[in-house]
């Protein structure tokens, strides 16, 4: 049995109906602070399967030690995190305690019940500005990212290095992934953010079915081809797939493993709303705002890695990712409200 920590999130519930689907059995614990108990019946639903739905806090020891001792849990997937870059800077302190502070009581409680397969769910953000590098490959050193939300990426990443280094029984998997957008095909389970959101493509969807007047475009004279930023963008089903790889093959395995998740192509702002544009057969508004400060030109990931030892890569085009999101968003103009 897998256990996904954050598992009624977007991303961590792409994950879960992968993971039924490759015919693992999945519990899911979730404090549901910013996800839907409804994203786990709908994974439910599609699957024919039933992942079960714990909700707490990985910061509650005890619950850990009760569930670690109660099901035959043999793996880990840790996406239990608070993940809004400006809100870090706002509130770093909830950052730092929740996903620092929540991951050391998770891996405290596992060492405990001498569970030590691990999958962290990480993030591009841990390599920082790498000296205006735009491809960033698993080789280069940890970086210092621009805000709390990132440091407490590269903090987890070194616990749990640090971790496997003193007990060689640990086998840990670091998924960096770039920017994950889109949603399932059937258009049943997306991403729904709470108030405003924080990333490009839940803000255009938004837009887009009239909750927001119009998107902002922070900065057009950045040295890219449109003059707005490059980001490498993963299809969320495509980076689901990703984790269930990880997972199987550090099955046999001790040790630490890293692995970019990301197309390994960047596409710009405008290249997004257009995308998007196409998907949805209407204009969407937009104006330019001022750049934002931290935000970088432009990165990607060098994939090759997990190509090469995962048998992993992006299957699913721009276009595929924006129709599918248009479709979650067309079906559920409220999220899963």
């Amino acid at each position: 049995m897998i256990l996904v920590t954050g598992g009624a999130g977007y991303i961590g519930s792409h994950t879960v109906l992968t993971l039924l689907q490759h015919g693992h059995d999945v519990l899911v614990l979730d404090n549901l602070c910013n996800s839907s108990a409804e994203a786990i019946h709908r994974v439910n639903r599609l699957t024919g399967k039933n992942a079960r739905l714990i909700e707490g806090d990985i910061r509650n020891r005890a619950l850990l030690d009760q569930i670690l001792g109660e099901h035959p849990i043999r793996a880990v997937i840790h996406f239990a995190g608070l993940k809004a870059v400006g809100e870090s800077v706002q509130k770093p302190l909830a950052y730092y305690d929740n996903n620092v502070g929540g991951s050391i009581t998770l891996i405290e409680a596992m060492q405990a019940a001498g569970v030590k397969n691990l999958v962290f769910s990480s993030s591009a953000t841990v390599y920082g500005e790498q000296g205006g590098a735009r491809e960033y490959t698993e080789t280069m050193p940890l970086g210092v990212p621009s805000s709390p939300y990132g440091k407490t990426k590269v903090m987890i990443e070194t616990i749990l290095g640090d971790t496997a280094h003193a007990d060689p029984a640990w086998t840990i998997a670091l998924l960096r992934y770039f920017n994950p957008v889109g949603a399932h095909e059937s258009g049943d389970i997306g991403e729904d953010p709470q108030g405003i959101p924080n990333n490009l493509v839940p803000y255009i969807s938004q837009v887009a079915v009239g909750r927001l007047e119009r998107l902002a475009v922070y900065g057009d004279d950045y040295d890219t081809p449109d003059g707005t930023c490059l980001r490498d963008y993963i299809h969320v089903m495509d980076l689901a797939a990703g984790h269930v790889k990880a997972l199987e093959h550090i099955a046999d395995k001790t040790g630490v493993y890293t692995w970019n998740l990301g197309s390994g192509t960047g596409s710009s702002v405008l290249d997004v709303v257009r995308a998007y544009e196409k998907a949805c057969g209407k204009a969407i508004p937009y104006t330019i705002a001022p750049r934002r400060a931290g935000d970088l030109p432009a990165f990607w990931a060098n994939p090759e890695k997990a190509a090469r030892e995962l048998g992993w890569r992006t299957e699913r085009s721009l276009d595929d990712m924006m129709a599918d999101t248009w479709r979650w968003q067309a079906k559920n103009p409220q999220g899963y409200r």
